[in-house]
């Protein structure tokens, strides 16, 4: 059984334990930033340095400076405020100045590796999961961590900066009146303990119902030709429809929960300063404590709700960001089952016959579909081999397993002898050709689709290449192409099937495979195009194995033998008229 490659089997996990602990679990991403996070959190504790001595430096000037009336110490002190503030807005700017570029870095280091993760995850990966839900976690969700990065962080590291130390210069100054603006802080603590494991659930589901969104979105407009032909434009607006109402109520309750903490904090910090007015108001009047003090304690106990109040949507950030995070997590620890093994220990055939052999190999789908059971066969050099059977009895699964887009449940698949899994990806595919029904043709020109990841011709003048299509006879197939080779292919590009087909045919023909493998790749060209395309595969090599998928009869007619696939077996369907009558009745030959 292959590895089961679903995002959306995977558990739901939630951010738990405290904020350092939820820093901890993003941290892998700041390896590379040491520098810029040093720089950015000695600038953030100067800043919280400069903002703690503000309040001080006011009360110091009340009490000594304003009320006995000594102007010029009141100029000499402002002097001094402004050159604290002035110090506390240049190191906010140095902070968010690097920050923006660790943020800006990171994500360009996180949309990477996903992107080469996916490179390295095999046809199944892309097979279990909507290319919609995959590009909302490279772009969207990534860009929630970026965000984070960029605007959260170090506010949240500078944040605790400001609490703790407003919190040790309003016990310093009294600790009685301390105690008391305080205790509603705690309230606040276990308040956001008990709920952020929930904001964090509910975030997680809104992203993955957004990356759900996009995937039906991605899915309807990629098939939306179907829609048209069959008027089923009613079946498309009702599925968007749903999709669109799950990310509605997600959305809608984790926006919801992202402003709990907003009033709770602003009603805390109010009571809070309530309590330091009474309780400060009632020491004056008591002759223990100083005017110019309580306007320090007031500002202090600001000092510590202001950032407590800013952390509550700072937290919300923090877990839309660590949900991103585990979406995006769960791609990157994905491991390909397709190993490479070492070659020195890979099994060798002993009697290193034929060009490809099936020993024994059977194959089931993760759902436990058992598709191939015990399938032997063995394929020479330079002949001509036709798959043929019902739909969904397992052509397509079988031509798969010869090019290594799976490894069998069990069993070996051998390529000139040696196990194929000790074949590296590039030695593999310049031994393989693969050739759909359905081509796809990247961006670019006629030029860059023929040459595709063939290394050898990179640096080559169009002179080069003109005379390597003049050798493979491929030069007037060219011209039927209104700029030749330079004609530019877009997704609004005109090109028919037939001439997209054309490319795919060429481009499979100038790697010279040792096999190539054509899965229905005449079943929608007409019979012209289809018999250019019969002369474009008489240019490979005379020793290239070729092994043809297809329903027409004509397509296998040339085929050296034939293999009949179904209920789990390959079998040798003997002559042509043999062939015919398993397909009309199913069944395999005895």
């Amino acid at each position: 059984m292959t590895t089961t490659y679903s995002l959306q089997d995977q558990k739901d996990t939630e951010p738990k334990g405290s904020a350092l602990s939820a820093f901890r679990k993003m941290l892998p991403l700041l390896k590379k930033e040491k520098k810029g996070i040093i720089i950015a959190g000695i600038a953030i504790l100067a800043n919280s340095v400069f903002n703690l001595l503000g309040p001080l430096g006011i009360g110091y000037t009340i009490d000594h400076y304003v009320i006995p009336h000594d102007y010029p110490g009141v100029l000499m002190a402002a002097g001094v405020l402004l050159a604290i503030f002035a110090a506390a807005y240049v190191s906010n700017y140095v902070q968010m100045r690097v920050m923006g570029g660790v943020a800006q870095r990171v994500l360009w280091d996180l949309r990477n590796s996903l992107f080469v993760k996916l490179q390295e995850l095999p046809l199944a990966f892309f097979n279990q999961n909507k290319a919609g839900d995959l590009i909302s976690r490279i772009n969207r969700d990534t860009e929630r961590v970026n965000e984070f990065f960029s605007q959260g962080l170090m506010r949240f590291v500078g944040n605790i900066f400001l609490i703790i130390g407003a919190g040790i210069f309003i016990l310093f100054i009294n600790w009685k009146l301390g105690a008391a603006a305080l205790a509603p802080g705690l309230i606040l603590f276990l308040f956001a303990r008990l709920v952020s494991g929930w904001i964090g659930r509910v975030n997680k589901k809104s992203l993955t119902a957004s990356g759900l969104l996009s995937g039906e979105i991605q899915e309807s407009i990629a098939n939306f030709k179907i829609i048209l032909a069959f008027n089923r434009r009613d079946y498309f607006k009702k599925r968007f429809g749903t999709a669109n109402e799950t990310n509605f109520k997600a959305a809608f309750r984790a926006g919801v929960a992202n402003e709990l903490f907003t009033p709770v904090f602003e009603w805390m910090g109010n009571v809070a300063l309530v309590i330091v007015l009474s309780f400060g108001l009632y020491l004056i009047a008591s002759g223990d404590f100083a005017i110019g003090l309580l306007v320090s304690f007031v500002i202090y106990v600001t000092r510590f709700y202001d950032p407590l109040r800013e952390m509550a949507r700072l937290w919300a950030t923090l877990q839309t960001a660590l949900a991103a995070w585990d979406r995006i997590g769960i791609i990157l620890a994905f491991k390909s089952d397709l190993v490479l093994i070492p070659a020195d220990s890979a099994e060798t055939k002993r009697d290193g016959k034929g060009l490809i052999e099936f020993r024994d190999v059977s194959f089931s789908y993760p759902e436990g579909k058992e598709v191939l059971r015990s399938a032997n066969f063995v394929f020479e050099k330079g002949k001509t081999y036709a798959f043929v059977g019902p739909t969904g009895g397992g052509k397509t699964t079988s031509a798969s397993l010869l090019a290594r887009l799976y490894d069998p449940t069990s069993g070996t698949v051998y390529l000139e002898g040696r196990d194929i899994r000790s074949y590296t990806h590039a030695e593999r595919t310049k031994k393989i050709g693969f050739i759909l029904q359905e081509p796809f043709l990247f961006s670019g020109t006629v030029k860059d689709n023929l040459f595709y990841g063939l290394d050898e011709y990179k640096g080559h003048s169009d002179a080069d290449i003109a005379a390597v299509l003049e050798k493979f006879g491929f030069t007037s197939l060219v011209g039927r192409f209104e700029r030749g080779m330079n004609t530019p292919i877009t997704s609004s590009s005109t090109l028919s099937l037939g001439e997209k087909q054309i490319i795919a045919f060429m481009r499979a023909v100038l790697r010279e495979p040792d096999l190539l493998i054509l899965d229905e790749a005449t079943a929608n060209i007409d019979t012209v195009t289809e018999k250019v395309l019969e002369d474009i595969i008489q240019k490979l090599p005379k020793d290239t194995t070729r092994v043809i998928i297809a329903h027409r009869l004509n397509t296998i007619a040339a085929a050296d033998d034939i293999f009949f696939v179904n209920n789990t077996e390959v079998k040798e369907a003997g002559s042509m008229e043999h062939a015919v009558e398993m397909l009309l009745h199913g069944k395999r030959q005895s």
